[in-house]
């Protein structure tokens, strides 16, 4: 179900859907401790840089228009890739590509502006009304607020391929600079029964639901403790082991007489490719202070 479905659905204004939405969102995340970012870009408000974007892609010669539309020509992104073409193809189709778009030169091409459709909203550009493409307007917000290149980009594992290989390619042929990311950490990402966790598929299972029966730092836990970049299946065991690990963590932390000479073996861990499972196993064998340094360096108190 795409997005466009799920809020015509709902009755409501996609603006006003996307603020409700976003509540929700807001209050998961504060409930997990998770901090406040700087910066928090809305697609709505960039529509203007998107069509800058599109402007000087074109004047590059790594677009082309057709029927009011301004796709991107994607081979270079599929080719760095490093997917065949047909993995390519399957993935742009399963993400939205459309690779079927009779309009566009190559099946892999994007749209960095599409043409006004029916229920979808819809801006004034050169070409004609439409909205920004996916990629295009993450782009544009992450060059508007960071600059033509960031340090380290992060994102789910599944968006890989299309979405951050298009983003990045847009970014390098807009402004010339590569790499447009000089790292990149791709976090494994969440499956039910081996099947990945998404609003297309509906079977999403909500923080606010897993908090409701279950302490907020037990949810958090359960999501730091595993090796951060390989996918992962939710299980509700999954989370009751997640509680009882936090409950041991917790009387660790309440030992006295233990020494602090551990906790800086706690801040190495976490600086080796973020070992959290051997933090937390430290912290409940050694308690104390060290239990203690575990559990507010990972938010967990």
């Amino acid at each position: 179900m795409t997005y466009s479905t799920k809020r015509r659905r709902a009755g409501e204004p996609y603006d006003a859907f996307a603020a409700v939405q976003q509540y929700y969102f807001d209050r998961d995340m504060a409930a997990l401790k998770v901090r406040d970012v700087a910066h928090e870009p809305r697609a709505h408000r960039y529509v203007d840089q998107v069509i800058r974007l599109a402007g000087g892609l074109l004047a590059a010669g790594a677009a082309y228009v057709r029927h009011g539309s301004v796709y991107f020509r994607g081979e270079p992104a599929v080719r760095r890739s490093g997917l065949d073409r047909e993995t390519a193809l399957r993935l742009s189709a399963e993400y939205g590509g459309r690779p079927d778009d009779a309009a566009k030169d190559d099946p892999v091409d994007v749209a960095v502006w599409q043409a006004t459709e029916p229920g979808h909203p819809a801006w004034e550009s050169p070409w004609g009304r439409g909205r920004p493409g996916w990629h295009a307007e993450c782009a544009a917000m992450a060059m508007s607020v960071f600059g033509p290149v960031v340090d380290v980009h992060a994102g789910g594992a599944d968006l890989r391929f299309p979405h951050h290989a298009y983003h990045a390619a847009m970014a390098e042929a807009f402004t010339g600079a590569r790499p447009y990311a000089r790292a990149w950490l791709h976090a494994g990402t969440v499956r039910i029964g081996g099947a990945k966790m998404a609003k297309s598929t509906g079977n999403l299972v909500l923080v606010r639901d897993l908090a409701d029966g279950h302490p907020a730092a037990a949810v958090r836990l359960m999501i730091l403790d595993r090796p951060w970049d390989e996918d992962w299946d939710y299980s509700p065991a999954l989370l009751d082991r997640a509680e009882k690990r936090l409950e041991d963590l917790y009387q660790a932390a309440g030992r006295t007489g233990t020494s602090r000479a551990a906790v800086p073996e706690i801040a190495r861990l976490l600086a080796a490719d973020l070992n959290v499972t051997a933090a937390v196993d430290t912290g409940i064998e050694e308690g104390g202070a060290t239990a203690r340094s575990v559990a507010a360096t990972l938010g967990l108190n």
